[in-house]
């Protein structure tokens, strides 16, 4: 299999920031240099402004900074008292930080199969849940989210950890991702919808209690230290410079959803028809971080869109739950079955229309 040097050499890259920062480098330049000039280098006002503006776009009463999605997701258990001896329920398809931090804190991932739409199964969600279930994290993916109102439906009164890293800006009903759970777990990653140059992440909450609590762990939980706490936190502060990135950035988000819905309804276009793909799954309210199709041979076609000078993904995941560090095996017919077939094509609000038709014609070419 034909592997260039570095995604440079692409025809047509997974994604390329670059571009993007093309088009807004003289506002990012001003504001790095304002905050250089200022002095106030660690949660400062560039921080608290992106909090502010954040807590009001998902819909929440507080939102801290933190250093990446993976830290929200463990400061989140963390808040909430999980660990040895209780189980959190979640799912296999997803990145492996969702799983590590529960394994972090102590607690036993307890893995769940999707559904049809890829995210997790709420009726798998009820035949797990037992007495030891502390926390439930919903994965909303691919900037899908996955039906909230099934989970709060729940007989039980289980706290719910939103995994929101790939769905800023989605919508269900009258709620966003990261506005109904206990705590949202964002994540601006360079490659996200809404990405930071460089680690960066969030946690929103309508909780006080888990809002001044969390503070507290991302600077190592010093205050709450000499004010008799017992336990240690964390270094997982946003950057002040990345903040400042961030807030500049927010003035596009809007323009960035519509962009990639666009290019997604430009590959639903040019892909119609191909009988050996299944385009990704249509819901209002959902916003683009990849687009993922499910296709035949998806292994000989990654490597034939590779000598083609196509950059995918998708096709080298290995599945959490098949991770040897798992002392104990789960039967996810459906994770396994569709993870075979997935396939990212490249993807961002940058990508241009010719370069979406190059990638569905040389598609086209190997199912001939």
């Amino acid at each position: 299999m034909k592997i260039h040097s570095n995604e440079f050499n692409y025809k047509v890259r997974y994604w390329n920031p670059t571009l993007n920062y093309e088009k807004i480098r003289f506002e990012i330049l001003e504001a790095i240099d304002k905050v250089l000039h200022s002095g106030n280098y660690i949660l400062g006002e560039e921080v608290e402004r992106f909090e502010k503006t954040l807590a009001e776009f998902v819909g929440t009463k507080y939102a801290v900074g933190l250093n990446s999605c993976t830290d929200a997701l463990y400061l989140s258990l963390k808040a909430l008292g999980i660990g040895k001896g209780d189980e959190v329920i979640t799912v296999s398809n997803t990145f492996v930080a969702t799983i590590s931090e529960i394994e972090r804190v102590g607690a036993t991932p307890v893995l769940v199969d999707i559904g049809e739409d890829y995210l997790m199964n709420i009726d798998k969600v009820k035949e797990a849940i037992t007495d030891k279930t502390k926390a439930i994290i919903p994965v909303h993916l691919s900037g899908d989210m996955v039906d909230m109102t099934g989970l709060l439906d729940l007989p039980r009164n289980i706290p719910i950890i939103e995994d929101a890293a790939q769905a800023l800006g989605a919508e269900m009903y009258d709620y966003k991702a990261g506005s109904v759970g206990e705590t949202g777990c964002f994540s601006f990653y360079p490659a996200k919808i809404f990405g930071a140059y460089g680690d960066a992440g969030a946690l929103t909450t309508d909780s006080k209690e888990i809002y001044e609590k969390v503070k507290l762990y991302r600077d190592h939980n010093l205050i709450g230290k000499k004010a008799g706490a017992t336990d240690f936190g964390v270094n997982s502060r946003l950057d002040e410079i990345q903040a400042a990135i961030l807030n500049v950035k927010f003035k596009y988000l809007k323009n960035y959803l519509l962009t990639r819905e666009w290019a997604a309804k430009k590959y639903d276009e040019y892909l119609k028809g191909t009988k050996q793909i299944i385009l990704p799954v249509k819901r209002s309210g959902r916003v683009w971080q990849d687009y993922i199709i499910r296709v035949e041979n998806r292994d000989k076609l990654a490597e034939f869109l590779d000598n083609e000078g196509i950059k995918v993904r998708g096709h080298d995941l290995f599945l959490n739950h098949n991770y040897p560090l798992f002392d104990r095996t789960f039967d996810l017919p459906l994770t396994d079955k569709y993870n075979e077939e997935f396939l990212r094509l490249p993807f961002s609000a940058d990508i241009t229309e010719e370069e979406i038709e190059y990638v569905c014609n040389k598609i086209k070419e190997f199912y001939v």
